[in-house]
């Protein structure tokens, strides 16, 4: 396969959006030691540590101290403090929190408060997620199950925060599946199934990775093919021929290694036919290990742990990633786990089954050395070994302490703890942490403990070699009319480090359309002398990519253009040349390209001699569409549009418009006029009688109070009729969402019936 004319930055799905708010950094504090990330130090689940405690007696013996709060991640520790993220509340007023506590008491040093929006998480269910620390900076950052990606100071002052709903069109699921940040060198790197724009307008498992300092994108990644779920695995970095890589699964069912400097998939072991990889992996001896539980690739069989070679690249001239087959394997054996992940010491592999069976494996040849039944099953929650010891929570609550041999295992402790355990637990400075939906413990010694391990030392960095290619900084930028913004250019080498950054005068820019594009659009901007890229003065949506030239190399980035309030789309300039694949005959065109989550949900059609949005029918996995027309920070503001949906009395779609992060949407079997943000809390409809075939006006505003409660009004009415002088519905919310992007909705049940929208008008209230 010869190499595409794009260099791999750009062909893992063009780069990605802006950062939605920056503040002033303070000053560089010292180095954050402790357990930074959920998989520790080791990234494998184990600790150097020594003189961990053996027995653990609620309101006894080592148990320190404990905090009421739900969670279904994992604590981490940095610096004294405790980092972790969960929930509390109920219905409409449940709020997600990121918190802060002293290691030593468990008092309260600070919180952050989110409000869920827009999803499909049942909190009852999985709804994972946790935090990371940097340890160059003390920065904290974490992910809501609403998608809001941010970073704070150690002491909870917000640097930067994405939300990745509304900039990214990440997907939502019912069970949740958050995971956590990844952090190497100066990047952050989060994951998640996203429906973007232009290039990554498919659904699929992406990773990007931001500078962690500034919230900017350096690239994106789209390593897999088509996700069967959503996977929620912690990438494990490593060196591979000179390379910065990470090992991973994905939501596809392989397993991948992609090149952390540039986002560039090297190679893919398709593991899974029926569903994602979500237990993490482990490195041993040049292996890579993962296990899963579903159908295996090629058997029926259910399950598998394998052992896959690494180094495999793609050939110079060709693009990856490569694919691998059988011949990769070093060894395979039949243990299934869902997402408990496992651990490795020395040449030992510990995991907890799905059927709650503790196994240990010989990491060399994948040999099962003995099993030990724990308790009825087992879903998310993985083992920690330190000190000789297995701390081992289960999904019932059940906490174990043990100490394995290479002949069994001998049960030191067993407690019960309030709720179900769905992470994993921390070790550090003699204690151990774990979360259950119920409360945060802690277990272990009071002051400094003598069995510290030192901490891991830092890998030294490769001299780079020479410069091959430009990489452009941010990979994406959102700006409106008549904005401007610069960009960082440099040289990377064939490895993906940093040459050295470009005098901005020596860079030569122009406009790019990749060659792939479907939609050969240009974004409304040109690049001063400065090197500063300025959008046009015309107040339209545009969107396209341009293309750095510097001493022969290359390098891309791409933006779009959003004005400010208001905007208005009546699709009438559009044209229709585009033949539909699946209907002979029909001529449509795309959806407006700088539209989050529009492509292959909407296409533009003709209808009774108007040109108008029309869901599309294609794709099930398709059925329901959240797309987003401005911007996150948008607020105060009214939505309207047209709405029309196919079917008969029996049978009928839904359709409506986004507000604040509330949905509106008149939906046609129940036959209501409905106000959601997430169906789990915040769900309320009003009857309306609406018929098939027939276009209906609807209108919405929300209203925040200065104490932060809110109202979500809605009207809807026949079109060509007077506008009722009273609203249908109205919706109070304590904890109201204060801004969001404005946008439109969607859903074809079973993909049966079209939903229409035309004459979308947002307009500042009042």
């Amino acid at each position: 396969m010869k190499r595409s004319p794009l260099p791999a930055i750009l062909c893992l799905g063009l780069l990605a959006s802006g950062v939605t708010a920056t503040y002033s950094a303070p000053a560089k504090p010292a180095r954050a030691t402790g357990w930074l990330n959920w998989r520790g130090p080791q990234q494998n689940g184990t600790s150097l540590e020594t003189g961990l405690p053996e027995t653990w007696t609620l309101n006894g013996a080592n148990h320190l101290w404990e905090v009421p709060l739900s969670s279904r991640g994992a604590p981490v520790v940095a610096n004294g403090r405790v980092y972790t993220l969960g929930y509390e509340g109920q219905g409409a007023d449940l709020q997600e929190v990121l918190l802060c506590v002293d290691a030593e008491t468990g008092k309260k040093l600070w919180e952050k408060r989110f409000s869920d929006f827009l999803s499909d998480v049942i909190y009852d269910r999985y709804s994972i997620g946790g935090p990371t620390v940097d340890p160059e900076t003390g920065n904290v950052y974490a992910m809501t199950s609403a998608g809001l990606f941010g970073c704070y100071t150690a002491d909870g002052a917000p640097v930067w925060q994405h939300s990745m709903f509304e900039q990214y069109g990440r997907l939502s699921f019912p069970n949740g599946r958050t995971g956590a940040p990844l952090i190497d060198d100066e990047y952050v790197i989060m994951r998640g199934i996203t429906s973007n724009w232009g290039a990554q307008g498919a659904a699929s498992d992406r990773f990007y990775a931001f500078d962690k300092r500034t919230g900017q994108l350096a690239w994106s990644s789209t390593p897999g093919g088509q996700p069967r779920e959503n996977s929620f695995a912690m990438p494990t970095l490593a060196w591979q021929n000179g390379k910065r890589v990470f090992y991973t699964g994905l939501g596809d069912g392989s397993i991948a290694c992609v090149n952390v400097r540039t986002g560039e998939p090297l190679w893919r072991f398709p593991l899974s036919a029926g569903g994602g990889v979500n237990a993490s992996v482990v490195l041993h001896k040049g292996k890579v290990i993962a296990v899963q539980d579903a159908e295996n690739i090629d058997s029926s069989e259910l399950g598998r742990m394998v052992a896959i070679k690494v180094g495999s690249e793609p050939k110079a001239g060709e693009t990856g990633p490569v694919v691998l087959d059988k011949t990769a394997e070093v060894w395979r054996n039949g243990l299934a786990s869902f997402s408990s992940s496992p651990v490795l010491a020395g040449d030992r592999l510990y995991v907890v089954s799905k059927t709650g069976v503790l196994t240990s494996v010989d990491a060399n040849n994948g040999k099962v050395l003995w099993e030990h039944k724990l308790g009825p099953d087992q879903l998310h929650a993985s083992p920690l070994y330190a000190d000789g010891k297995l701390y081992v929570p289960l999904t019932n609550g059940s906490f174990f302490i043990l100490r394995p041999s290479d002949t069994g295992v001998k049960e030191l402790a067993k407690v019960q703890l309030a709720g179900n355990c769905l992470g994993a637990p921390a070790v550090w400075n003699g204690k151990v942490y774990v979360h259950t939906t119920e409360k945060l413990y802690c277990f272990g010694k009071k002051g400094k403990s003598p069995g510290l391990a030192a901490p891991v030392a830092e890998e030294p960095r490769p001299k780079p070699g020479r410069p091959v290619a430009l990489q452009i900084i941010p990979a994406e930028v959102v700006l409106q009319p008549g904005g401007k913004t610069s960009f960082t250019v440099r040289g990377i080498d064939a490895n993906g480090f940093v040459t050295g950054t470009y005098d901005k005068a020596k860079v030569k820019w122009a406009k790019y359309i990749p060659p792939t594009a479907a939609v050969r659009a240009e974004m409304n901007g040109e690049f001063n002398a400065q090197g500063e890229l300025v959008a046009g003065s015309v107040k339209q949506p545009s969107a396209g990519a341009f293309e750095a030239t510097v001493d022969g190399l290359k390098g891309y980035t791409r933006g779009r253009v959003l004005p400010a309030l208001p905007l208005s789309e009546n699709f009438d300039a559009m044209d229709l040349s585009v033949s539909h694949m699946m209907e002979t005959g029909v001529k449509f065109a795309y959806p407006p390209l700088p539209w989050i989550g529009a492509r292959f949900r909407w296409e533009i059609r003709e209808v009774d001699g108007n040109k108008v949005l029309a869901k599309t029918l294609d794709n099930v996995l398709f059925q329901r569409a959240q797309t987003f027309i401005g911007q996150p920070d948008m607020k105060n503001y009214t939505v309207e549009a047209d709405v029309m949906t196919d079917g008969n009395r029996r049978i009928m779609s839904s359709g409506g418009v986004i507000n604040q992060r509330y949905v509106i949407t008149l939906n046609g079997n129940s036959q209501d006029l409905e106000v959601s943000s997430n169906h789990e809390r915040i769900k309320v409809s009003v009857p309306f009688t609406w018929a098939p075939k027939e276009w209906y006006r609807l209108k919405t505003r929300v209203d925040v109070a200065p104490d932060g409660s809110g109202v979500v009004r809605a009207k809807a009415w026949k079109r060509g009729e007077t506008e009722p002088a009273a609203w249908n519905i109205e919706v109070p919310h304590k904890q109201a969402h204060t801004s969001g992007s404005p946008g439109i909705f969607g859903f074809s049940p079973q993909s049966k019936f079209r939903v229409y929208i035309d004459n979308v008008t947002v307009t500042p209230n009042g």
